[in-house]
């Protein structure tokens, strides 16, 4: 009564619904009758016990998990196992059992992966009894240890009590409770089981991941998390893409609201890749509401996030591939606006393709590695996306650079010599990591599912026999010693069945490398050099190159007076030329530096360095200075100085430095 009346089951709002497990048939019999009395409604009232044939038990479940008016369900341990009863989030133990796996199992119905409440449970442990003493020293402590660790100790108990078996300190206490020096005994027997330390060492054993971070690690993370969030595809980078291979292979997309576009066609091309896969749902004709931002999802049309693993989007990348696989193969022109070629020469870029697979040939890990060459023919790994800076060569440059084109050099096996870089580095660290990640993980799974069903099998087999012994003696069992024997033998077909899978999973295989594109680098320095206007052209550029080094030097040097660490990455093309760290908050913060002489009327921006302003709008700065007869001027900083993304056919814009430094203040 007590419980039917806490305002979490019952009132505030809407009924909740209740699970209440119990041991005895003929318990579970009185519960419901005394229940549905008081509630005045049979039919809120559902019940599962191993009496139901297995028509009858779903029955019982659909009603309880699909009726509105279905509220509490009253269960034996026929419900205990192999059940989703997520629908609820409360529950009640009647009356304890003496083999705490079973506790671990009834809770396991309701806490699982899914489940959006919290989850609360009751023990009702009978008081003044021998054995409700020790069940409520046992849940004293637990309750203790999970404040203590802040974790699912419920899903150790079984592992707890190995070597001492709770059923065993429970009968001790009926047979010799009475006596005050075993009672004693009995209760430090549950506190020795139930330490903290003990619990520590389970939960993290049991734990697929690690819950516990040592600093150096934590950091490690945080700075990764940063770092690759700046230059990160999603959303911007994965919007152009698709907006623009979509529209080419025939789709018809338009905007309705900011960040949210309708198709209103699907090009059979794309939808055929669904066909021919008969594992992803079909590929729609048509989608009220598309958008590739996760924060533009909500509206009164609710919108499908178009990223890689969405079923239109990977097709439309399939069909991308499938058309233009040769040229990708022949190799491309690209020029690199923002580097000049006395310190960025012409290069080859090769985007390398490595996927490491299990015993079952599934994909566990693939990266794109772009391997540049240049005219020393030494290979240098420029990490995911040094591509996003660069723009195709125009028909009319083309003659500017045919002397380059024509070079021996360019007759190199870059093939060759790609690979042999890759089978020296890029593959050995990519199984190296693969196999530090998954191995640990599945040892740990293998060690936990092994753990369960050789439980559950042990215990089966135990039914098995007391039912057999049952049958003999002409009493019906809860369970039929046949049902018993059947369950037992199907756990141990599924015990070997899961070892060999995860015997093929620790098989962990690399593939060899593929080469899946080219393109020769062609520095806009160089195209500019080739186009002379003026006798001092080749001047004016050394000069600006004098200036863009003062204006590094003066920001590098802005960060370190205000306590920053800052880094140079200028060279690795991530979108911005400075990542300043601050070792106190363990933040970065992301500096594009603009060195412009001091009558300079605008910028030039590219359109990745515009996109991961975008991505990280509080960490990013535009750094602008102004360098006057040989002399930077003090470093102005602009915060979130772009406000939309921009048009997927430009690389680069220019940009007012009038209106720019409106909104500039000093490094700060």
């Amino acid at each position: 009564n007590r419980i039917l009346d806490d305002p979490r089951v019952m009132g505030q709002g809407k009924p909740r619904k209740l699970i209440i497990f119990t041991e005895a048939r003929d318990t579970l019999t009185y519960l419901g009758h005394r229940i549905r009395t008081r509630l005045g409604r049979s039919e809120a009232v559902a019940e599962i016990h191993g009496g139901l044939t297995q028509r009858e038990r779903q029955q019982a479940v659909s009603r309880f998990t699909q009726d509105k008016d279905v509220l509490i369900l009253v269960a034996n341990d026929a419900a205990g196992e192999g059940i989703n009863l997520q629908c609820a989030h409360l529950m009640v133990n009647y009356d304890l059992p003496w083999n705490p796996n079973r506790l671990e199992q009834r809770f396991g119905r309701i806490h699982r992966i899914g489940q959006t409440e919290v989850c609360h449970l009751w023990n009702l442990v009978a008081k003044g009894t021998r054995e409700g003493e020790v069940y409520a020293r046992l849940l004293e402590k637990l309750e203790q240890a999970r404040e203590t660790l802040g974790g699912r100790v419920y899903d150790v108990l079984g592992q707890l009590f190995d070597s001492q078996r709770l059923r065993d300190l429970m009968v001790e206490a009926v047979r010799y409770g009475e006596q005050p020096h075993v009672r004693a005994q009995l209760l430090q027997k549950v506190s020795r089981t139930i330490n903290t330390a003990r619990l520590h060492e389970l939960m993290e054993n049991r734990s697929l991941t690690c819950n516990t971070l040592d600093a150096p690690h934590v950091a490690s993370v945080a700075d990764a998390m940063q770092q690759s969030h700046a230059v990160r595809l999603q959303p911007y980078n994965i919007q152009t893409f698709f907006l623009d291979a979509f529209q080419h292979i025939g789709g018809q997309i338009h905007e309705r609201e900011r960040g949210r576009w309708e198709i209103t066609h699907v090009p059979a091309a794309i939808r055929r890749h669904s066909r021919r896969n008969t594992d992803i749902p079909d590929i729609a004709q048509h989608y009220s509401r598309v958008c590739f931002d996760k924060d533009r999802i909500a509206g009164p049309i609710p919108a499908d996030l178009l990223c890689p693993g969405h079923t239109l989007f990977d097709a439309a990348v399939d069909e991308v591939l499938a058309r233009y696989h040769d040229l990708m193969q022949r190799g491309t022109l690209l020029v690199e606006p923002a580097a000049d070629h006395h310190d960025d020469p012409i290069r080859v870029i090769l985007p390398l393709e490595h996927v490491v697979q299990n015993g079952s040939s599934q994909t566990i890990s693939k990266r794109i590695h772009f391997v540049q060459i240049n005219q020393n023919h030494s290979c240098t790994d420029m990490g995911p996306s040094p591509h996003l800076d660069l723009r195709p060569l125009q028909n009319w440059e083309r003659p500017l650079i045919q002397s380059e084109l024509e070079s021996h050099w360019l007759r190199t096996d870059f093939a060759a010599l790609v690979l042999a870089h890759a089978q020296e580095h890029i593959v050995p660290n990519h199984l190296h990591d693969v196999r530090s990640q998954h191995l640990p993980v599945i040892a740990k799974a293998e060690q936990a599912v092994r753990y369960r069903l050789t439980q559950e099998i042990n215990y089966w087999d135990y039914q098995a026999e007391q039912a057999k012994e049952q049958e003999r003696a002409g009493r019906q069992p809860r369970v039929s010693s046949v049902q018993a024997r059947k369950r037992a033998d199907n756990l141990h077909e599924r015990r070997q069945q899961r070892q060999a899978a995860f015997e093929s999973a620790r098989n962990i295989l690399e593939l060899p490398p593929q080469i899946v594109g080219c393109a020769l680098v062609i520095p806009q320095g160089l195209l500019e050099a080739r186009s002379v206007q003026t006798a001092n052209h080749n001047e004016d550029m050394q000069s600006r190159i004098v200036v863009e080094r003062l204006a590094m030097q003066a920001v590098m040097q802005a960060e370190q007076e205000l306590g920053y660490q800052p880094d140079d990455v200028s060279t690795q093309k991530l979108g911005y030329d400075v990542r300043s760290c601050c070792e106190e908050t363990n933040s970065y913060r992301f500096i594009e530096v603009k060195g412009r002489a001091f009558d300079a009327t605008d910028i030039t921006v590219t359109a990745n360095e515009i996109r991961t302003a975008l991505n990280t709008p509080d960490q990013f700065i535009l750094a602008v200075v102004r360098v006057k007869d040989g002399d930077p001027e003090r470093p102005q900083y602009v915060r979130q100085p772009f406000l939309s993304q921009p048009d997927p056919a430009l690389k680069s814009s220019r940009f007012s430095l009038k209106e720019l430094l409106k909104g500039a203040t000093q490094p700060c």
